[in-house]
């Protein structure tokens, strides 16, 4: 049981763009730097999600979800993969993350090995855990839910059709999301394992 005390309320604001690996001979708005990012992403989703991964492609090991938050974000930020120093306001302390994030990889190898879960509660479990890791500077809840649907592809479902604006507040399913995410907080993972049945 991860032991953290901050709540899981709202995305990590965007407010240092140090690290930006875009061309410098001009300013970006928020915008501009969401674009290049979906833009990166939409690379990752064709790797892991157009046919079933395999697990040597998607191992699940520590390592590779380090690489896979690379996939999503390396042409777009520095920090990409690379766990974060900084203390969050949502997540546990910044040194635990590494110890971590070992602990679910450990974990998701013996649900696999022992069908502890179906497929949706395992990847509900495994989308939760990362959320409260939150191991990078930013993009943690895109990579968490990567992480579930890429568990769900490689496991003969379809993935999520997650709405990666969620967390925006003019999004309808965002108070539905954050309460499900509380609620597993406490042990209650009905209404996000709900979520992660709606699929393409």
């Amino acid at each position: 049981m991860i032991d953290s005390t901050k709540p899981i309320d709202d995305a990590t604001p965007l407010d240092d763009v140090s690290g930006l690996k875009l061309p410098n001979d001009k300013s970006y708005s928020l915008k501009e730097i969401y674009l290049h990012e979906a833009n990166n992403i939409a690379l990752a989703i064709l790797k892991y999600l157009s046919a079933p991964p395999s697990k040597t492609l998607a191992p699940f090991s520590y390592e590779w979800m380090q690489q896979l938050h690379y996939d999503m974000f390396g042409n777009v930020w520095d920090w990409a993969g690379k766990f974060r120093k900084v203390e969050l306001s949502i997540g546990i302390k910044a040194y635990l993350v590494p110890t971590t994030l070992k602990e679910l990889a450990d974990d998701i190898a013996y649900w696999d090995k022992h069908k502890t879960f179906d497929i949706y509660e395992t990847a509900t479990r495994v989308h939760h855990r990362a959320v409260q890791i939150h191991p990078f500077q930013n993009g943690n809840g895109r990579w968490s839910r990567m992480l579930a649907n890429i568990y769900l592809r490689q496991n003969g479902s379809m993935p999520v059709k997650w709405q990666e604006d969620l967390l925006s507040s003019e999004n309808p399913k965002r108070d539905e999301y954050i309460q499900a995410l509380k609620m597993a907080d406490n042990g209650d993972y009905k209404a996000l394992i709900e979520m992660h049945k709606v699929t393409y």
